[in-house]
């Protein structure tokens, strides 16, 4: 059961700052097991080595968890001192098909396969927090579930882990996770209520017409002619039938057709993604992309295959789990980072939390929200002074680490408030 309110955090100062100390002490070894992560970087659903890194670390620290949960998932268990609600915090895994072009110490040493989205910040961030509230039990009651998901970039591990009981034994009450986040500067906080990321859905489709000479137009029906149409009658699903306050997006991303400038192509093929914040329009645009390509294809005499995959529902962060998350980022930020002192650089961004961070991404993450109420939020990670400006999935992306000890401290404080000691 989660509370309506959740009680306003009592700890004195000098309590939230010894946290604060126990939490950067422990930093440099968070860093390093970032580092040793990106080092390995793996596809979804083959995140072996990193769950074995998960495993032994978990073992080492006596920490109860089950492996092999959706092929490479892994679930862990912290136990309070006394009992109460059951917490999840949830982190990916698993890397993109991408070479690194980063010059680092830390490098992946496998060629095409980068961590380029973050996802080994997420797991060590998960551990550090998994192994300080190990050794502070007496800081919560009830249980903190760890879920260290496979397969986030693709094809998507969250649903076939809540199919796979993640979320009981012992039932879930309301889970939490983190993203860190190029598009906001290190000091910063995202944390927004309802709608965070889209979903995700996308379509190939190939248009079967009828091939010929070009000079002799009259003898074929002109597949690219029609396909050039519907991607632009496509375009008119967001412009004429979507309210105009209501945010989506449909991209036509490929496009390919023809052999020679003389020759008619018989065949086109398109490719495309769907993009929508509202769970209302879960129906719609599968169903308003036939009817189009039906239409012109009808229109023009020719036939066509379509293949429509609904991948991630949108993310939808409840609000009341959310005012928690919120509230403990801004105590964060009222403490700011300076007195991380000498365990982790200064930075000269203001500390901030705020709600403009939605996105057009996509997150499976939404599958767990669908389940169970919780929120996802954004921590910072971009740095100019650093360089570390290069976007998500970009060949250069790099996190600045100070978001690690951050991360953590949010984690920490959302579980003391969810989990009170009585």
């Amino acid at each position: 059961m989660v509370a309506s309110t959740f009680p306003a955090a009592q700890d004195s100062a000098q309590a939230l700052q010894n946290v604060r100390l126990a939490l950067r002490s422990l930093h440099p070894q968070v860093m390093t097991w970032r580092r040793q992560i990106h080092q390995h970087p793996e596809l979804g659903f083959a995140e072996t080595l990193t769950a074995q890194f998960i495993h032994e670390k978990l073992t080492q620290w006596d920490i109860p968890h089950e492996i092999g949960i959706a092929k490479t998932g892994i679930v862990a268990l912290v136990r309070g001192d006394r009992p109460g609600p059951v917490l999840a915090i949830r982190a990916d895994m698993d890397a993109l098909p991408i070479h690194e072009e980063n010059d680092l110490d830390y490098k992946s040493k496998h060629p095409g396969k980068m961590h380029a989205c973050g996802h080994d910040g997420h797991v060590a961030i998960a551990l550090g927090t998994a192994h300080y509230l190990n050794t502070h039990r007496h800081t919560f009651s009830g249980t903190v579930k760890f879920i260290f998901q496979p397969a986030e970039e693709g094809p998507g591990g969250a649903k076939p882990m809540i199919e796979a009981g993640a979320l009981h034994n012992p039932d879930v009450d309301a889970l939490i996770g983190l993203h860190l986040w190029q598009q906001l500067p290190i000091g910063t906080l995202g944390v927004r209520e309802g709608a965070l990321m889209a979903a995700v859905e996308t379509f190939d489709c190939t248009i079967l017409g009828r091939g010929g000479h070009g000079a002799i137009p009259q003898q074929t029906i002109d597949s690219i002619v029609i396909t050039a149409q519907i991607i632009t009658a496509l375009q008119t699903i967001v412009a004429r039938n979507l309210d105009p306050i209501d945010s989506a997006v449909v991209t036509v991303g490929t496009f390919h057709a023809g052999t020679a400038c003389n020759v008619i192509a018989d065949t086109a093929k398109i490719s495309g993604t769907v993009r929508y914040f509202k769970p209302q329009y879960a129906d719609y645009f599968d169903r308003r992309i036939e009817q189009i390509i039906s239409g012109v294809c009808t229109m023009h005499g020719a036939t066509y295959q379509l293949n429509y995959r609904k991948l991630y529902p949108p993310v939808i962060n409840d609000s009341t789990i959310t005012a928690l998350v919120r509230s403990c980022a801004e105590d964060w930020a009222q403490m700011g980072i300076q007195p991380l002192q000498s365990t982790t650089p200064s930075v000269s961004q203001p500390e901030s939390v705020t709600p403009h961070c939605q996105t057009m991404g996509g997150e499976d993450i939404s599958y767990f929200l669908n389940a169970v109420p919780g929120c996802y939020f954004f921590v910072g990670s971009s740095n100019v002074e650093k360089g570390l400006i290069f976007p998500h999935h970009h060949p250069q992306f790099n996190i600045d680490e100070t978001a690690l000890a951050i991360g953590m401290e949010v984690f920490v404080r959302v579980v003391e408030r969810f989990c009170p000691i009585a």
